[in-house]
């Protein structure tokens, strides 16, 4: 099974949130597009990304855009890499013993990063860390919310354009 690809349809799913609520997809694209972002706290590639996320999270996430973690980790783990990380948006909790939304989603490597259009569609599947990607998702959010654009990367960061995950 290869990761699933803009075009295809998003599975739906239920998960629990770090914060006890449970998560539904369906109800979540209700509300507008959604960026689900799979991790695991040890993947150096996943503890690169995750910052930018947040920055598109607070830049235009709650406005028209759901964005989540879907943490390969138990709560407590993925609790210390949430505050190491100073992740502020949504995280839930992927079964550790089945990992039915990561098979779902054909996951191979993380982080992988999809947008998912309202209708369900992935519209942008993301391996690895991508700076065109991320570009790219931090453009859909800015487009979707009619939010004033704001800076992701910042003239002093250097930024890779691609690390495999």
């Amino acid at each position: 099974m290869t990761t699933l690809t803009a075009g295809k349809k998003a599975p739906d799913f239920n998960l629990p949130a770090m914060a006890g609520k449970d998560f539904s997809l369906r109800d979540a694209l209700a509300g507008g597009p959604v960026v689900a972002a799979f991790f695991k706290v040890s993947c150096p590639v996943c503890q690169y990304a995750f910052p930018f996320l947040d920055r598109i999270y607070k830049n235009y996430g709650g406005r028209n855009v759901t964005l989540v973690g879907i943490s390969q980790n138990d709560k407590k783990d993925t609790a210390a890499f949430v505050k190491q990380f100073n992740v502020t948006f949504p995280v839930l909790l992927d079964d550790i013993n089945k990992f039915p939304v990561s098979n779902a989603y054909g996951l191979t490597n993380v982080p992988s990063i999809f947008w998912i259009a309202q209708d369900g569609e992935i519209e942008v599947s993301s391996v690895g860390w991508s700076r065109k990607d991320i570009e790219q998702i931090a453009g859909k959010a800015l487009e979707t919310t009619g939010e004033t654009p704001q800076i992701l990367f910042r003239p002093d960061e250097k930024i890779a354009d691609f690390r495999a995950g």
